[in-house]
């Protein structure tokens, strides 16, 4: 199997902090329009992985292919460029802003807030910028100032704010924290949706959640994979429940 299937290719990849190996000769591959979740206790090294695929770390040894082309040495706004987009734990969305302001800041062209002012609305940003409002479930907010959005609306709103950039590789670390129920279903629902048409890693801690979306589960473990394939397969693992599920 040639690496051109993959929409991402990790291999062999390592980091260390201070001699100690928070990522361990990693193998990880996502194929096109896969939705990947990453699973394991506190200090697997998940967040650390998601860095290191953005380009927020950079690796001490290994390779990260996408779409097929190596990205190790890049810097983390040329990894942007080519597609890949990553959400931290806590949304970063312009308070003040309103949500479709919000949206438009983040349209390619733009570029950050000054950006932004540099360019009229022309028509190819409306209709990307109610597309993605639509996408998000945030349509009838359009004017609110952000600020003003729930805990979750603005998970969502962020979420928006990377789809405007139409990155082939999204990832996300833990988006569900602090939601309710029912923001928890919804935001089900928009990852199913958005990766119709690319492909999501979503580091999660709720099983329950991880159930409903993943196509696949990898589960970390002390900077390796431990165990990786189908929820079911993964949940009775004997390894998976000793070091993880167990506890």
């Amino acid at each position: 199997m040639s690496n051109t299937d993959f929409v991402l290719a990790v291999e062999e990849l390592s980091v260390s902090f201070d001699g100690f190996k928070a990522i361990d000769s990693l193998n990880l591959y996502v194929d096109r329009g896969e939705l990947r979740v990453v699973i394991g206790p506190n200090g697997a090294g998940k967040t650390t992985l998601l860095d290191l695929i953005c380009g927020k770390t950079r690796a001490t040894q290994g390779s990260i292919k996408f779409r097929n082309e190596e990205m190790t040495q890049l810097p983390e706004f040329r990894r942007v460029r080519k597609g890949i987009g990553r959400k931290f734990q806590t949304p970063s969305i312009y308070e003040n802003l309103s949500v479709f302001q919000n949206l438009e800041v983040s349209f390619p062209r733009g570029r950050g807030v000054f950006g932004a002012l540099a360019f009229r609305r022309t028509d190819d940003v409306m209709d990307r910028v109610r597309s993605v409002a639509g996408e998000i479930g945030l349509a009838g907010q359009f004017d609110l100032e952000a600020g003003l959005l729930s805990h979750g609306q603005k998970q969502w709103l962020e979420i928006g704010m990377l789809l405007m950039q139409e990155p082939e590789l999204l990832m996300l670390d833990e988006p569900i924290a602090g939601m309710s129920v029912r923001e928890r279903e919804i935001t089900a629902e928009l990852l199913k949706r958005i990766c119709q048409n690319r492909s999501m890693i979503v580091i999660e801690h709720d099983m329950a959640f991880v159930e409903q979306i993943a196509h696949k589960v990898t589960v970390m473990h002390q900077g390796k994979i431990l165990a990786e394939g189908a929820m079911e397969q993964v949940q009775n693992d004997p390894r998976v429940i000793d070091v993880y599920l167990g506890h």
